[in-house]
């Protein structure tokens, strides 16, 4: 079985989401963070797995759920980030963010049988998910983050590697406001929804 890995940031304010400011206050932007990451990890624990781990920048809070090993986030770019959270992996492992809320235990159910990596694109060029049979943080280290190309680049890597990959659906990530607009309309009954929800209606 597989090992479920979630990279994030302690949601601080004036930490997390800065592009949602405005529309939104730091504040705000931290209480959507929680939000989205109190999703994610709720996914992640109805989820299939033989270990759950939040590899967390920061300290965790009374968001996380039982059941969730914790780990801290090394030193270094996203890319060296990434590839030692699969460097602690020793078997199959399938890493997602805490930016997308929408995520369900079902898209985190993958089966290694067939294929060596399961491939998450996400809306904006990046990825949401990477998920390697073999963990090999070389795969990661050196792609550019951050950029439209993003996962262009990623999964041109694991195919450069000789890996059978499979794609996972296209989701969207939350990094504006009109991005929260639209992914709070894919899952109306989440948390991130509702804080969302009380977010507008206190502006």
């Amino acid at each position: 079985m597989t090992t479920l890995l979630v990279i994030a940031k302690e949601p601080r304010p004036g930490r997390v989401k800065t592009r949602l400011t405005p529309p939104f206050s730091a504040e705000q932007a931290a209480a959507l963070a929680e939000a989205s990451l109190v999703d994610t990890l709720r996914a992640v624990a109805g989820a299939p797995a033989t270990r759950r781990v939040l590899v967390l920048d920061g300290r965790p809070g009374p968001w996380l759920p039982p059941g969730i090993d914790v780990v801290p986030q090394c030193e270094g770019g996203l890319d060296a980030r990434l590839a030692d959270a699969f460097g602690h992996c020793s078997g199959p492992a399938l890493l997602i963010g805490m930016d997308t809320p929408q995520v369900t235990p079902e898209l985190l159910t993958v089966d290694f049988a067939d294929c060596d990596a399961w491939f998450g694109p996400a809306e904006d060029g990046g990825f949401w998910a990477l998920g390697l049979a073999h963990p090999e943080p070389a795969l990661l280290r050196g792609v550019p983050m951050s950029t439209p190309r993003t996962g262009t680049v990623q999964r041109e890597r694991l195919l450069a590697a000789g890996l059978r990959v499979r794609d996972l659906p296209r989701l969207r990530d939350v990094d504006t406001a009109a991005d929260a607009r639209a992914v709070a309309a894919l899952a109306p009954h989440g948390t991130f929804a509702a804080r969302l929800a009380d977010c507008a209606a206190a502006r």
